[in-house]
């Protein structure tokens, strides 16, 4: 079982900065791939950026160059650190972990961290 802690959510003018952090509450942090996710009111849940246990990363094209996922094996923790934030990008953030060969529904979440973008 891994269980997931996101923080660094909050209330940021648009053009602001936030740094979200996942802790994992497991060792075995180093053989999944990591990934934040996204739901706004009324949206469906959209994967936002990935990590993968090497060190690849892929974005939404929505965040492409503002947004930037990184990992610390030593601490269990993903990043995501959100620059130019706009609010379009105000959503409830969520960590989640998953084997390789998993989808991510199929893997460990977190319960959530606001983000809220005024303009």
């Amino acid at each position: 079982q891994v269980q997931l802690v996101e923080t660094g959510g909050g209330s940021v003018q648009a053009g602001g900065s936030l740094r979200l952090s996942c802790a994992a509450s497991r060792n075995l942090f180093s053989t999944y791939d990591m990934g934040w996710h996204r739901q706004a009111p009324g949206q469906e849940r959209e994967l936002v950026a990935a990590i993968t246990t090497g060190g690849s990363s892929n974005y939404a094209d929505s965040v492409k160059g503002r947004f930037t996922i990184s990992r610390d094996n030593a601490k269990n923790t993903v990043y995501l650190q959100m620059n130019s934030l706009k609010p379009e990008d105000t959503a409830l953030y969520y960590c989640a972990a998953r084997r390789r060969w998993q989808v991510w529904a199929t893997g460990y979440w977190g319960q959530g961290t606001q983000v809220t973008v005024s303009s």
